[in-house]
């Protein structure tokens, strides 16, 4: 009400005041009302009333927005932020019912930014570049960087030998040639296919292929680490930016769970361990909620497909009619898993992996053996069928390694994966006429004497676990994984482009070599080089140098094209026919085990690092602050 004074007038009514009183009510008044416009800056992000009176550039981000500023510094446009998986919400969104929401959100200015790492982000706002203070362009984390990097034992890159040595300098030349080619398969991608998922080197073009759900560069994820690792930097640069301007997440078909984890999630994860930048740590932990609908069945084994658009899940059509889970494919998410939980906060992550080992730990195993298909809705094995080739690999790799990367504190794995390499070798090693050992494949108590490509890993994954296995078993683990390997090395020996066959069979008085053509290509597999590194760094036997660089050779005798690397159609034959694909492990694996195998063995130290089955460095968990060489 508006009482207009009258000199000389009181009125009666309690509205009524005298000008000093006016002038004290005025002051209260509006002191009252700036102390509530300047106590919504105190409310929480997902308060409306902020929401409401404050403008939207004024608002800390959520995980959310800060994963779409930070992936387009320089964006032309807005996009709409990727759904998050329906099993979790996105770190730092709002989730009253979340506990590890809220641990997020108390982390924030926790955050310990690594040293060196680019504080600023910039995003396009109306046409104008807004830079951000690194408090606002940060995601909520409680990870410090530069604490874990002070814990590594070694530098990340390894220390330098004297190169006046002639040995040295001959190594040195020989890790040079594998940059080169490196180098060259980076710019081929590069100028011929960016942004797609894989090279097409003949027809000059790129292939994008169905695993992926949608999402595309994963050569660019996979090379990551190797760019960094190699040193080449510009490509490096070069790779990060098409990360933070064209690595989208809102796709909506159908992908591989085990493909997108180990391929783009190991890939993400290693480049954010190796280089602190925040984009890759957002997107591994994004990509990573988005594959999280994959575990909702009744046993929590997930299924191996997951559908990004509706969160839907089923199993391949070919695993057992659709009713199973493959074993290598759900026992390889270990390791990934742990680290999404490390740097995001949130347990679902751990949570869903543990469960699987819980699963696996309590189901009866055929004579200590775990076969390869599992349903998800029951939590029986499917078929008798083991392999320590394709469909169980990486399986018995997660367990080993998964001990090394807790710091040798998960004595479950160790327990499981030294039960297992019993059962294998009681029921699946043998010795061939000729005196190769082999790893057999069992059907139900049957063998069928071939060894695939991918099976000649175990080389390598049996000399890393020997170091811990009882002491009288330890040189015998040592001798094993030699002579797997030797009998690996036999496979592309025996062949005309001495690169071996996709499988290679021990019957008929042959050995070591494919019986058919369709068991005769070679698409570029590491498994081979991978456990040259893994014997060189356990034993230096010079030996191991030797067979990998009779592979470099080959490599580049039959596989290099004018526009790239291409897989081979026949391995017996010394005219090449390429199958025309540059395949992403090729650069992620391949590659750089060829380099490791070249380099110092403190160049991502076995003490600090495990590789996941893409070779993707993730960080062992030292709890300790004594290291030595963290750089």
């Amino acid at each position: 009400m508006l009482v207009r004074k009258v000199p000389g007038f009181v009125p009666a009514s309690p509205w009524g005041l005298r000008l000093p009183q006016k002038f004290v009510f005025l002051l209260f008044l509006s002191g009252l009302v700036t102390l509530c416009f300047g106590a919504l800056f105190l409310l929480p992000n997902s308060s409306r009333l902020k929401r409401l009176f404050l403008a939207p550039r004024t608002q800390q981000p959520s995980l959310e927005a800060v994963a779409q500023v930070a992936s387009h510094p320089r964006a032309r446009g807005q996009e709409s932020p990727p759904n998050p998986a329906p099993a979790a919400p996105a770190p730092g969104e709002d989730d009253p019912g979340s506990q590890a929401s809220s641990r997020r959100r108390k982390g924030w200015l926790r955050r310990t930014h690594p040293t060196g790492h680019r504080e600023e982000a910039t995003a396009t706002r109306g046409g104008g570049a807004t830079a951000l203070r690194p408090q606002e362009g940060s995601v909520p984390s409680s990870f410090d960087f530069k604490a874990f990097r002070s814990r590594l034992r070694h530098p990340v890159l390894g220390t330098r030998a004297d190169g006046s040595k002639e040995p040295q300098s001959l190594v040195q030349t020989q890790r040079e040639k594998i940059k080169e080619m490196m180098q060259f398969a980076w710019q081929s991608y590069k100028r011929y296919a960016m942004g797609k998922n894989e090279l097409r080197p003949l027809t000059r073009d790129g292939y994008e292929g169905n695993m992926f759900g949608g999402l595309s560069g994963a050569t660019v994820i996979d090379s990551l680490d190797t760019l960094y690792l190699m040193e080449l930097k510009e490509e490096f640069q070069e790779a990060k930016a098409w990360v933070e301007e064209s690595f989208h997440l809102n796709v909506s078909g159908e992908a591989s769970l085990f493909e997108v984890n180990i391929r783009y999630i190991g890939g993400l994860l290693s480049a954010f361990y190796l280089t602190g930048e925040e984009v890759f740590r957002i997107k591994a932990i994004k990509l990573g909620e988005k594959l999280l609908p994959a575990f909702d069945t009744p046993t929590g084994i997930p299924k191996g497909v997951v559908n990004f658009k509706s969160g839907s899940n089923r199993s391949w059509g070919w695993a057992m009619a659709g009713s199973s889970s493959i074993l290598a494919e759900f026992g390889s998410l270990h390791l990934e898993f742990l680290h999404l939980t490390q740097l995001s906060g949130n347990q679902v992550f751990a949570e869903k992996v543990r469960n699987i080992r819980k699963v696996l730990r309590e189901i009866d195993k055929p004579f200590g053996l775990y076969p390869n298909f599992l349903s998800p809705v029951s939590g029986n094995w499917m078929q008798h069928h083991v392999s320590v080739g394709g469909l169980g690999d990486s399986f018995y790799e997660y367990l080993i390694k998964s001990w090394l990367m807790s710091a040798k504190t998960d004595m479950e794995a160790k327990d499981m994966y030294y039960e297992a390499l019993e059962a294998i070798e009681t029921h699946l090693v043998n010795v061939s006429p000729g005196g190769l050992t082999y790893i057999a494949e069992w059907r139900g108590g049957i063998l069928d004497h071939k060894m695939g490509h991918l099976a000649c890993f175990s080389g390598g994954m049996i000399a890393l676990g020997a170091e811990d296995a009882k002491e009288e078993k330890r040189a015998h683990y040592r001798e094993l994984a030699a002579q797997i390997t030797k009998t690996c090395h036999e496979s592309y020996a025996r062949s005309d482009t001495k690169l071996g066959p996709e499988a290679f069979w021990f019957n008929s008085g042959r050995e070591a070599v494919a019986t058919q053509t369709s068991e005769s290509y070679y698409i570029l597999r590491p498994e081979v080089v991978e456990s040259y590194m893994y014997l060189w760094r356990q034993t230096h036997d010079p030996i191991y140098r030797e067979w990998g660089w009779e592979v470099v050779m080959a490599l580049e005798k039959y596989c290099r094209t004018e526009a790239g690397f291409s897989g081979i159609q026949d391995v017996y034959s010394k005219v090449p026919n390429h199958d025309n694909k540059q395949q992403t492990f090729f650069l992620a694996e391949t590659l750089k085990y060829l380099y490791l195998l070249f380099s110092e063995d403190d160049m991502l130290s076995l003490e600090d690092w495990v590789f996941n089955t893409e070779a993707h460095p993730l960080p062992v968990n030292h709890s300790d602050s004594s290291g030595r060489g963290g750089g």
